[in-house]
């Protein structure tokens, strides 16, 4: 039978504003290092801005689903203190995650704040440092993860480090495709970009590392890999929407980003494809010139739109969506946390940033 989408509830936007405000206390505990304190003072500065940055506003999905996913393992809504440490770490690899894509991708902003690229020194040298400071939390965010003492933590970091292997793929992709002509880059390709690049470490991960950590067993969490899967896949392709038609004064970053790096997203390929050939044409001159213009960005605008990008994204978001529902209703109540997680789905295939 077939899922109605509906309006999220207000369940699952308190329940985000109670894990960003516990993930954004554990943060701070996470980035208190005093064996790192006397090492130099422009270290301690560098750190000040770390911890700065991380803790700038965020929706703190990655930690919200590791919760879920722990609930919807264990069976019950109590969420153990350790958790949220390792929770926590997750949104450390995340952030490592952004600070890294914010140089690859030469971002100027980030959650309505200057990159920290762009906070730590100017030109090259900001982003050589922010690459270490990358290095760093990602070091710091798994050593945290073990330092929980969780049953299964172990379990849960080496299959989390083998996403990471295969987000690194995905990111060398996303870019290693921006110089590959349109006519080259399949559907298909695009999704598996999304897939390796954001699917897996952002939504199945979590989810199942929090399961693991609670001594789920494999055919649950199995199921839980396929709600990530869809409800990553409907999340990336919002995210497509956004990065080419978004307002920057909600995302908290630039929206003309994809566009000026030339990335093969699934609304470009989709519009390309239907195109006639002199639109075809036009097409590969704009995603391989990508110049730094309003005149171009819309142009690249309007042929996105008038050839069905957007509505062949907006499908597909959809169907994901209905994926994602339909294999959570197959698992356990979990305390609550299912019908959470349900509206959680809903929220972010809705969202505008």
């Amino acid at each position: 039978m077939a899922l109605a989408l509906t309006e999220p509830t207000d369940a699952v936007l308190l329940w985000l504003r109670h894990v960003q405000l516990d993930v954004e206390a554990r943060l701070l505990e996470l980035l208190e290092l005093p064996d790192e304190q006397g090492i130099d003072p422009r270290w301690s500065d560098a750190l000040v801005h770390t911890r700065e940055y991380a803790r700038r506003p965020a929706k703190r999905l990655r930690p919200a689903l590791v919760a879920m996913g722990h609930g919807l393992g264990a069976g019950h809504a109590d969420v153990p203190e350790n958790l949220w440490t390792f929770a926590a770490a997750f949104e450390l690899l995340h952030t490592f995650l952004l600070i890294h894509d914010d140089v690859a991708d030469c971002a100027e902003r980030r959650r309505g704040s200057p990159a920290l690229h762009r906070v730590l020194a100017p030109g090259k040298l900001g982003e050589d440092l922010a690459v270490v400071v990358g290095d760093h939390l990602f070091a710091r965010s798994i050593e945290a993860m073990l330092g929980t003492g969780l049953p299964g933590a172990v379990r849960a970091v080496r299959y989390y480090l083998g996403v990471c292997r295969q987000t690194a793929a995905g990111q060398y992709l996303d870019l290693d495709l921006t110089r590959v002509p349109l006519s080259e880059v399949t559907l298909f390709r695009t999704l598996r970009v999304a897939h390796l690049k954001t699917t897996r470490y952002g939504f199945v991960a979590p989810l199942v590392c929090g399961a693991m950590l609670a001594g789920a067993p494999r055919a649950l969490i199995e199921r839980l890999d396929r709600v990530g899967r869809h409800v990553g896949l409907a999340y990336q392709l919002r995210d497509d929407l956004i990065g080419l038609f978004g307002d920057s004064q909600i995302v908290g970053k630039s929206t003309d980003g994809d566009f000026v790096q030339g990335k093969r997203t699934f609304p470009v390929l989709a519009a390309y494809t239907r195109a006639p050939a002199a639109t075809r044409a036009e097409m590969e001159m704009l995603w391989t010139e990508r110049p730094v213009d309003p005149v171009a960005l819309t142009r690249a605008r309007t042929l996105v739109t008038a050839h069905e990008g957007v509505a062949a994204t907006e499908r597909l978001i959809e169907r994901a969506t209905r994926s994602a529902r339909r294999a959570l209703a197959s698992l356990p109540h979990g305390g609550g946390f299912r019908d959470l997680l349900d509206s959680l789905i809903l929220t972010l295939s809705q969202r505008r940033s």
